[in-house]
Formats: structure tokens, C-alpha cells, sequence
């Protein structure tokens, strides 16, 4: 099941620092380019923090890609939930799928 239909955010600090600081669930970052949707990655936890880590190149693999927006989704069954959309997108930068 994808993520819920909703308007991307561009991945920029000001675009993630909008986010309420604590607010927990799954995020994807990709990159929207002429070819379609490159899954990058997918993740879980406090979803503002997370995503200015990426930002600021905790996981270098990430930004390799070039990524260009974020989508999120606020839930408690984070961990079922990313393995859910990983499978689903098969993000090019996670590790492990599943």
C-alpha cells in the first residue's frame, strides 16, 4: 500500500523544517526527474529530525542520488508500515528491504 495521496514537499532545509519537531512515522525521499520517480530512500522515527539529518548528509548514499522532494506519513506502526513501503518502492538507497 503506497504512501497516502498527498502534495509532495521539496527536500530543502526550509522545506523540511516546516515539520512539528516529534511527530513519529514512516518518510520517502526521491527524485522527481523527466524519466519519472526515483525512489531514494525510506525511513521511520521523528520524521523532522530524520529528514534534516538526510539533509545535512548522515547517510551520504542519499544525497548521491540528488533527491528532490519528501512525502510522510504519521502512524504508531512505524516499523510494519516501512517495511510495507519498502517493498512497495524498492528505495535505492536502504540497505536492507523488508
Amino acid at each position: 500500500m503506497p504512501f497516502p495521496t498527498q502534495n509532495s514537499q521539496p527536500f530543502t532545509r526550509a522545506g523540511v523544517e516546516w515539520l512539528n519537531p516529534n511527530q513519529n512515522g514512516c518518510y520517502g525521499i526521491y527524485r522527481q526527474g523527466s524519466q519519472g520517480i526515483l525512489w531514494i530512500y525510506v525511513g521511520k522515527g521523528d520524521l523532522r529530525a530524520n529528514l534534516l539529518a538526510h539533509f545535512n548528509g548522515d547517510n551520504p548514499d542519499i544525497l548521491r542520488y540528488n533527491p528532490t522532494h519528501y512525502v510522510t506519513e504519521v502512524t504508531a506502526a512505524m516499523d510494519r508500515r516501512e517495511k510495507e513501503l519498502q517493498i512497495e518502492y524498492k528505495p535505492v538507497a536502504n540497505k536492507r528491504i523488508g
